[in-house]
C-alpha cells in the first residue's frame, strides 16, 4: 500500500523539520532555501510506516509569497499534516491554509502540534485554537499529536497516529483514467524529460502512451520509465508519487500545471459553470478570479449566477470532471477567496433576457456528482462516452427517460418531441407534392436540429416512419404516386402483356403521365426509361435477353428487334441499354452477342 501526505501551515512552523525527522532525508533541496531557512519549492520525502505502508511528503511552503506553490502540493494530495507551532500558535497562513483545506474538500489528515521543546507546559490550548479555526473543515475531528522533531518526543505516537490515518483512508482505484498534474520537469543526462506528479488513481506502466494537456504544447507522449521514491519500477498504482521519464517532449516543452492523461478520456474545457462551497458569495466577486485545479493555475472571466453559482472562462482550456474542486483567489491578492464545485463543462449559451436567472435555478437543483438523466435531457441525446468523460456515472439499470440507442442516450420525451415533428414534415412534403419520393434524410435531420444524424434512425422508428432510397415517407410500399398511381398501373398492366411494345407519346397523354409522373414512377423502379422516352417495365432487360439467347450468335440489330416483336424506335435504347449493363457486347458495328 502507498499514500501521499502533504504538509500545511504557517511559515516556520516546522514542516520541513518535522519531515526530515520523520524520514531523514531533507525535503529542502534548493541553496537559497538551505541558506534563508525558508521553504521556497516543493520538498519530497518518503518513508515507510509500522504497518509497511509507503509514504510520500509533499512539503509545501508556509509564507503567503508562495500560495501558488503550497497550492500546487496540496491540490493532488488526498491527505494533509496540518502542522501548528506551539510556541507560536494559530497564525496568518495557518488561516490561509486552512482555507484551501475547505476549498479542496481535503477530509483526511491529522493535526499536528510541533516546538513543544519551546514550550513548556500543556499543549491543550494552541490545540484548542487549532479545532475551533478547523472547524466546518474536513479536519474538524481530525486525530492530533503534540511533538518535537529536535528532541523526539511524540515521534514514536505521530507515526503510529499518521499509520491508522493513512490505512483508514479510501482506498484508491488502480483501473480508473489517469491525470497526472505535473509539479516539476527536468532533463537528465542519457534520459531525456523527466516530470514527477502525484498519481491520485490509475496506473501507470512502461510503454504507455500518454496525453499532454499543456499550457505550451499537446500530443501523445511515450513513457519510458518510471520512478519511485528513487526506485525504478515497470508499474505504478496509486496512490504514488511518480517521477514519469517521457519520450516525445522536451523539458521546457512541460512544466507545472500541465496534465498527463489516458488518451481520449478526458473532455477540456475553458467554459464551465460552478457551485461555491466557502468563502464569500460570487455576487461580490470581481470581474477575473485565480483558479488552482491540481498543479495548474489559470485566470478566470466571472459571470456570477446569483451568491452560490458562476460561469468560468477560463484563459485555456483544462482536463476537468464534474466534481472537481477549485481553489480561487483574487488576481491582486495572497489569500485564497473560496472554493468551488465544477458542475457543468459544457454549460448552454446565456444570450436571451432571463437566461442568467434560469440558469442559476438550474443549476441549484444540479448533483454535485452530476445527473445523467438530466444532462441528456438538457440536449435531447449525447454520446455515452462523452458523459464518462465528463466523470457523470451512467447507471446500468437506466431511468424510464432514458433509451441506448447504439452509442447514444436518448431523452424519451425529446425522442417523442422529434418523431411527432418529423411526422408532420414527411405529411407536409406529401401535401406539397404528391409525386414527391419522400423527405431527404439531410433536410430531415436538418430540421428536427438533431445533436447527429446517426439519431435519425431512432426517431424514424418511433415515427413509424419509412426510410426508401434515403427519402423518409410514410409507407414503404412502392404504390405511393397519389393522383398518378391508376394511370401507371394501367401502364403497368398493358407492358406486362406486350414487353416490348413501349407506349407512344400520345397515349402517355391520354394516360396524364407526364416528365414528372414518370420520373416519380422511374425513382420508384415502377417503369424504366430509356432514351428517347421509350418507358418500358423494370422487367424488360431480363424477358430480352431470354429471347436473344435464342438467337444465332452473334446477331443483327433487325433480327433482335424480330425476336422481340417490337419496332426499332424501343429496340435500339433496349439494346443500349443491355449494352451499358454488360449482358451484350458487340464484335463488330453490324453485330451483338450475349456476353457469356
Amino acid at each position: 500500500m502507498r499514500q501521499v501526505v502533504a504538509t500545511a501551515g504557517h511559515v516556520d512552523h516546522g514542516k520541513s523539520t518535522l519531515i526530515r525527522a520523520l524520514t531523514g532525508t531533507d525535503p529542502d533541496r534548493l541553496r537559497e532555501e538551505k541558506q534563508r531557512g525558508l521553504t521556497i519549492e516543493l520538498g519530497f520525502a518518503g518513508m515507510t510506516l509500522p504497518s509497511g505502508t509507503e509514504v510520500s511528503f509533499v512539503d509545501v511552503p508556509g509564507h503567503e509569497r508562495f500560495l501558488g506553490t503550497m497550492l500546487a502540493g496540496l491540490g493532488p494530495a488526498p491527505i494533509v499534516c496540518f502542522v501548528i507551532a506551539a510556541d507560536e500558535g494559530w497564525s496568518a497562513q495557518s488561516g490561509d491554509h486552512r482555507d484551501a483545506l475547505e476549498a479542496l474538500g481535503i477530509d483526511q489528515g491529522l493535526i499536528v502540534i510541533t516546538r513543544t521543546d519551546l514550550a513548556p507546559g500543556s499543549t491543550d490550548p494552541t490545540l484548542s485554537r487549532a479545532r475551533a479555526e478547523l472547524a466546518g473543515t474536513g479536519l474538524a475531528d481530525a486525530p492530533a499529536v503534540a511533538v518535537s522533531a529536535m528532541t523526539g518526543d511524540g515521534m514514536d505516537q505521530l507515526r503510529d497516529r499518521l499509520d491508522e490515518v493513512v490505512r483508514s483512508a479510501p482506498e484508491p482505484s488502480a483501473t480508473q483514467r489517469v491525470r497526472l498534474w505535473v509539479d516539476r520537469s527536468f532533463p537528465i543526462s542519457g534520459a531525456g524529460t523527466v516530470v514527477t506528479g502525484t498519481l491520485p488513481a490509475g496506473t501507470l506502466a512502461r510503454g504507455d502512451r500518454l496525453e499532454l494537456a499543456g499550457d505550451r504544447r499537446g500530443g501523445v507522449l511515450t513513457v519510458r520509465g518510471l520512478q519511485h521514491l528513487g526506485g525504478h519500477s515497470d508499474r505504478l498504482v496509486p496512490v504514488t508519487r511518480a517521477a514519469v521519464n517521457l519520450r516525445g517532449v522536451a523539458a521546457e516543452e512541460i512544466g507545472r500545471g500541465d496534465a498527463l492523461l489516458t488518451p481520449g478520456t478526458w473532455t477540456r474545457t475553458g467554459v464551465l459553470d460552478v457551485r461555491r462551497m466557502s468563502g464569500d458569495g460570487f455576487e461580490s466577486a470581481p470581474a477575473q478570479l485565480m483558479v488552482h485545479l491540481g498543479t495548474a493555475t489559470v485566470a478566470a472571466r466571472v459571470r456570477p449566477l446569483g451568491a452560490d453559482h458562476a460561469r468560468f472562462t477560463l484563459d485555456r482550456p483544462l482536463p476537468l470532471t464534474v466534481g472537481d474542486r477549485l481553489v480561487l483567489r483574487a488576481t491582486s491578492s495572497r489569500a485564497v477567496r473560496g472554493g468551488a464545485l465544477v458542475l457543468d463543462l459544457d454549460p448552454p449559451r446565456l444570450d436571451r433576457r432571463g437566461d442568467g436567472r434560469r440558469r442559476a435555478l438550474t443549476l441549484t437543483a444540479m448533483s454535485a456528482r452530476g445527473d445523467a438523466a438530466a444532462e441528456v435531457a438538457r440536449r435531447g441525446a449525447m454520446r455515452e462516452d462523452t458523459l464518462v468523460r465528463a466523470g457523470i456515472v451512467v447507471p446500468a439499470q437506466l431511468p424510464e427517460t432514458l433509451a441506448r440507442h447504439g452509442s447514444w442516450l436518448v431523452d424519451a420525451p425529446a425522442l417523442q418531441s422529434w418523431s411527432a415533428r418529423l411526422r408532420e414534415l414527411v405529411a407536409a412534403d406529401r401535401d406539397a407534392d404528391a409525386l414527391s419520393p419522400g423527405l431527404p434524410r439531410k433536410a430531415a435531420a436538418d430540421a428536427l436540429e438533431l445533436p447527429h444524424p446517426d439519431l435519425l434512425a431512432p426517431v424514424l422508428e418511433a415515427a413509424g416512419l419509412h426510410q426508401v432510397t434515403g427519402r423518409i415517407r410514410e409507407t414503404a410500399d412502392a404504390d405511393s404516386l397519389g393522383p398518378a398511381e391508376p394511370a401507371v398501373r394501367r401502364l403497368e398492366q398493358r407492358l406486362g402483356a406486350h414487353p416490348f411494345v413501349a407506349p407512344e407519346a400520345d397515349e402517355l397523354v391520354v394516360l396524364g403521365l407526364g416528365p414528372r409522373e414518370l420520373a416519380a414512377a422511374a425513382r420508384q423502379r415502377r417503369l424504366l426509361r430509356l432514351p428517347g422516352e421509350v418507358i418500358l417495365l423494370p422487367t424488360a432487360p431480363a424477358l430480352a435477353m431470354r429471347e436473344l439467347a435464342a438467337l444465332p450468335q452473334p446477331f443483327t440489330t433487325s433480327q433482335a428487334r424480330q425476336a422481340l416483336g417490337t419496332t426499332r424506335r424501343i429496340a435500339i435504347p433496349l439494346l443500349e441499354h443491355l449494352d451499358a449493363r454488360g449482358w451484350t457486347r458487340r464484335p463488330d458495328p453490324g453485330h451483338r452477342e450475349i456476353v457469356r
